[in-house]
């Protein structure tokens, strides 16, 4: 049993360490093959940060372990708004352009209010159960194409080239291969010791899955936006920091979420269904911010009471 717990904490590592290689290895195949920088962003980066999140759902969809697999995304894009973006914020304010406020910020508030609709089956017919059936996971998937379409759509009028210090690690062919390989190994191998941890931790201390999910498993997940954020923060590239966490918000709904619900249908409890609607406070929130004080920018009060609120949502969580 304590093997369990260790190697639940070596999971996190491993993940972390994957996503790592996984996103140098893509980005340097593709740099190789010509690929613009700007689809690399918005595409294999995006991808290769919300690996953890695919890799604990996927383990944990087939293993049945479904308040996990919702937990890990609804927690994991509350923690990228309230927390991530909170602390990136209070480590530099974040400008945002009129393009991520209009259009991709609305985005992830659309995501969460579809999941929203597509579980709470019981609200349309008292009869029925909430679930996320497989049908509903292909609907999230046809959202997600649209999304990407969208995001080829910015890429064939944005500039091809970034700075120097802004390129990723250079690495010859094979090395990429391998650092892919390896990423995905790590990832695998990662998530299935957090979701085996994660079912322990959560019979030991008689907490039940999914708010072991929505905190441990998602804050967990989340590292790699969150150390990318503040990097990017500190490194004045606001763009980065908020189109990472909008971004993998857009992706752990329509993409995560809706993988996981093709391999196995996803039933949704009242609490899950009640951070739905926390998840999607939690883009309104964001978009209100961007028009209070300074207009279009992230201060670092608004950070503090981004922070002040995850910290109250976790609290209640373990409380109630």
């Amino acid at each position: 049993m304590h093997m369990t717990y260790i190697l639940f904490i070596i999971g996190f590592v491993l993940l972390i360490k994957g996503a790592d290689m996984l996103v140098d290895g893509s980005v340097s195949l593709a740099k190789r093959y010509g690929i613009s920088a700007i689809v690399i962003g918005l595409t294999i980066v995006a991808f290769g940060t919300s690996t953890p999140e695919l890799a604990v759902n996927i383990m944990s969809a087939i293993r049945g372990s479904t308040d996990i697999a919702i937990g890990n995304i609804l927690g994991s894009n509350i923690a990228n708004i309230f927390l991530i973006l909170g602390v990136s914020a209070i480590v530099a304010p974040l400008t945002v352009h009129r393009n991520t406020i209009a259009k991709e910020i609305p985005f992830s508030l659309l995501a969460a209010l579809v999941v929203g609709f597509l579980a709470l089956d019981s609200f349309f017919d008292i009869r029925a159960t909430s679930v996320l059936s497989r049908g509903d996971g292909f609907v999230l998937l046809g959202f997600f194409a649209i999304f990407m379409y969208y995001i080829f759509g910015i890429a064939k009028d944005a500039p091809q080239d970034v700075p120097e210090s802004e390129q990723p690690q250079h690495l010859s062919k094979k090395k990429s291969y391998l650092f892919i390989f390896g990423g995905l190994v790590l990832l695998v191998v990662g998530g299935k010791w957090i979701v085996d941890g994660a079912i322990a931790l959560a019979q030991l201390v008689g907490m039940n899955e999914s708010v072991i999910g929505l905190t441990v498993v998602a804050v967990g997940t989340s590292l790699p936006e969150l150390a990318t954020s503040v990097i990017a923060a500190r490194k004045g590239q606001s763009d980065i920091a908020i189109g990472n966490v909008v971004g993998s918000n857009i992706f752990n709904i329509f993409w995560i979420l809706g993988i996981s619900a093709v391999i196995a249908p996803l039933p949704f409890s009242l609490t899950e269904i009640s951070n739905i609607v926390m998840t999607g406070v939690a883009s309104i929130l964001l978009f209100a911010a961007l028009f209070v004080g300074k207009k279009h920018t992230l201060q670092r009060w608004q950070g503090v009471v981004f922070v002040c609120i995850y910290v109250g949502y976790v609290v209640l969580l373990l409380t109630t």
